[in-house]
């Protein structure tokens, strides 16, 4: 049966939805030879993944990358992502993690998890 003149509809899970923002930022961020700051929690783990995949079928050459927490960096190792310290690498091409809220202004709001500092001294670099 086909319906004229409706719009369809997609529901997406918040999984669904957290995955799609973080394949979509490393798609349209991330090209080969950055230097790239990878963030921690549930987004950022899709960011994670989406750059290990890549770098698996060789869309993305030569780059590095400095994880913000060690759950980071242990799923970055686990996909054979090339890592290294803020201290090796200082000036980042472009940092990807999540946001807890967004204001009004459209500044993003960090929670208070145990990666915070770390994730704040990566972005500002």
């Amino acid at each position: 049966r086909r319906v004229r003149g409706s719009v369809l509809s997609v529901k997406m899970s918040k999984e669904e939805a957290k995955k799609l923002a973080g394949y979509k930022s490393v798609d349209d961020h991330v090209t080969s030879g950055m230097v790239v700051g990878l963030g921690t929690g549930s987004t950022a783990y899709y960011a994670v993944e989406r750059v290990g995949q890549k770098l698996a079928s060789g869309e993305l050459k030569d780059i590095v990358c400095i994880p913000t927490s060690v759950r980071t960096k242990e799923q970055a190792e686990s996909l054979k992502i090339p890592l290294c310290t803020l201290n090796e690498k200082s000036k980042l091409d472009v940092a990807i993690d999540g946001a807890d809220a967004v204001d009004p202004n459209l500044a993003l709001i960090k929670g208070g998890g145990g990666a915070l500092l770390r994730e704040k001294m990566v972005e500002v670099m």
